[in-house]
């Protein structure tokens, strides 16, 4: 799952038909660029969760180009100069059996509902992939005209087909599962909110919101930034040793090479594979 905030918390991702389509279009053309597999994505006005599979190991310049093309159409479409996203690294949360993906592709499309913002996941009025991915309809933008030249290599319009990778089990039973955990996790969220008594935002509220506000809320600081979502203990430090292994075995490389021996980087190394051409060992399944 990749997660990303705005500057400040401002909402410069504030729903409104331009960018709505800029969002679509931007993860689209990406998406297809890179061979990503989206899954889900969940816009809210100041960050969002993309939960996705990377099949081919290009999630690093997928990440790159996306945020780069969003944050450019977007100041373009709100007539900033400066940064959108926040100065710290993108949040790239690695879900390590199909349990823990069902867990945040509940998370994501609920998210609108769990900040108090509407009632129900439809009612959202950015992005939100719940519906497409449900009803195997694919979200379809066009060029944005604020930015992207009507000459340009860019396509004129991007159609992205949210899927359900086989790993993850029958397609038609994750989308069950999906559509009966969403409808439980709004359930508790309204009882939630009734016993507290608190109300919700609602579409209108949100769409007269400032873009150039930001919740009023504190932000916690401090926190731990995982890198790892896994119900299991087990798996979680499995996965958990196969990053230090990683770790380890690319330190060692690295210190090799830079004395001039001939070195294997492990499987995963991205920077100098595509900038040094180093040599990398091949992927090994069990």
């Amino acid at each position: 799952m990749l997660n990303r905030r705005c500057t400040q918390r401002q909402f410069l991702l504030r729903p409104d038909p331009v960018t709505n389509q800029t969002f679509v279009y931007c993860l689209a053309e990406a998406a297809l660029r890179f061979e990503i597999e989206i899954i889900l994505p969940s816009a809210l006005s100041n960050h969002h969760h993309t939960v996705l599979f990377d099949r081919h190991g290009r999630i690093i310049e997928f990440m790159e180009h996306f945020h780069k093309m969003l944050a450019k159409a977007l100041n373009a479409h709100r007539g900033r100069w400066e940064n959108l996203w926040a100065c710290e690294s993108p949040c790239l949360l690695r879900l390590v059996e199909p349990p823990d993906v069902l867990d945040k592709l509940v998370y994501a499309a609920t998210n609108p509902v769990k900040d108090g913002l509407v009632e129900r996941v439809h009612h959202w009025p950015g992005v939100n992939g719940l519906s497409a991915l449900l009803n195997q309809r694919p979200l379809v933008a066009r060029r944005p005209a604020q930015f992207f030249r009507a000459s340009g290599k860019m396509p004129a319009e991007v159609a992205l087909e949210l899927v359900i990778p086989p790993e993850l089990g029958v397609p038609d039973e994750v989308r069950r599962v999906l559509r009966e955990r969403v409808a439980a996790e709004e359930a508790r969220l309204a009882a939630e909110r009734q016993r507290e008594g608190r109300r919700i935002l609602g579409r209108r509220a949100i769409l007269r919101q400032s873009w150039r506000a930001s919740p009023t809320t504190n932000e916690p600081r401090r926190g731990l930034r995982p890198r790892i979502a896994a119900r299991s203990q087990w798996s979680r430090l499995e996965a958990l040793g196969r990053n230090r292994a990683f770790v380890a075995a690319y330190r060692t490389a690295r210190t090799g090479w830079l004395q001039g021996l001939d070195t294997v980087f492990p499987a995963g190394t991205y920077w100098l594979r595509r900038f040094a051409n180093v040599p990398i060992a091949a992927i090994t399944k069990n």
